[in-house]
């Protein structure tokens, strides 16, 4: 029997790009006959008509399997959703959008068959995205490989293979507040990179704004990594110290017959400092334990509308 290889397409709102993305992994299917795809969507709650052109698809085509969700629950968890029920020995993970290129997967594949768990494909440039986009990625990856012992990679997203023992591991991970990319590195396993350059959409709009990349990247240094609460306790341990220097200071230098004077603007300054400081750690403090109190709601992660599986699935 030859192997299945899953592709795992989250969508949300990307009617217009769909009947591109068909033609697309049509022709990746025909050109690769050695091997079986499966082409597994998660609508995650679309609004438009994604929902009906993928069910009108599966229609024609036995390799289109689709999950439609009760509701928009985030990409992250729609990404779990497929990890909990493709069936491949091999999964593809791509955007419904198109800037990751499915032409890439034979190399994957290829690497896959060299022993590879992990293919993960590296941006070399980013069309269609402006130039603070990028300095901010940047920037933010800096702070969080700084800041965290896992090796987390640059300039990568979920465009990758994994194998069945990657999916495997990654479905253990049932918390909330998920962080994929980080998660990819922390399972470990063999890994493989390549590159390539990344396309602007193929039609529609991006559905990742600003307020959801930075929630996305909080996210991924709390879940990660406890060095906010360090950075937070090493500034309050150096503010202490020099709030004590400075008491120290003002009760001395009357003996040296200084006065101490009215003070009122320095006093606060002090204050306002300290207070802004105090703020920070707490905010800090906060939002860990936000994330303490939705984990151990232990709700559900998603609820199913409807499960549609490939005709390769059902014969298993």
């Amino acid at each position: 029997m030859k192997k299945l290889i899953s592709l795992l397409i989250p969508a949300y709102n990307e009617e217009e790009v769909l009947s591109l993305l068909f033609d697309r992994l049509e022709t990746l299917a025909d050109t690769n006959p050695e091997y079986d795809f499966e082409f597994f969507f998660v609508n995650d709650g679309s609004r438009d008509n994604t929902y009906e052109l993928i069910r009108a698809q599966a229609d024609k085509d036995h390799r289109v399997a689709y999950i439609n969700f009760s509701r928009n629950f985030g990409k992250e968890t729609a990404m779990l959703a497929g990890f909990d029920n493709v069936r491949g020995d091999a999964m593809v993970i791509i955007d419904a959008d198109l800037q990751d290129p499915p032409e890439l997967i034979p190399q994957m594949i290829k690497h896959w068959e060299e022993g590879y768990d992990d293919v993960f494909a590296k941006r070399r440039s980013r069309a269609g995205e402006s130039f603070a986009k990028k300095k901010t990625s940047q920037w933010y990856y800096k702070i969080l490989q700084s800041s965290t012992r896992i090796p987390i990679q640059v300039d990568t997203g979920d465009f990758r293979l994994l194998d069945r023992r990657c999916i495997e591991a990654l479905k253990q991970f049932r918390e909330s507040e998920r962080y994929t990319k980080g998660m990819y590195s922390w399972i470990g396993y063999k890994k493989k990179e390549i590159l390539y350059d990344r396309d602007p959409r193929a039609a529609g709009q991006t559905k990742w704004n600003y307020p959801k990349l930075i929630n996305l990247a909080v996210d991924g240094i709390t879940s990660f990594t406890t060095a906010p609460l360090r950075i937070s306790s090493v500034i309050g341990s150096i503010v202490s110290v020099v709030a004590f220097v400075y008491i120290l200071y003002l009760l001395i230098r009357p003996i040296f017959g200084v006065s101490t004077g009215g003070g009122y603007s320095s006093t606060m300054a002090v204050i306002l400092f300290l207070g802004g400081v105090q703020l920070l750690s707490i905010g800090i403090i906060g939002e860990y334990i936000g994330r303490i109190f939705n984990e151990t709601k232990h709700r559900p992660l998603y609820f199913i509308e409807e499960l549609h599986e490939s005709h390769r699935k059902a014969e298993k």
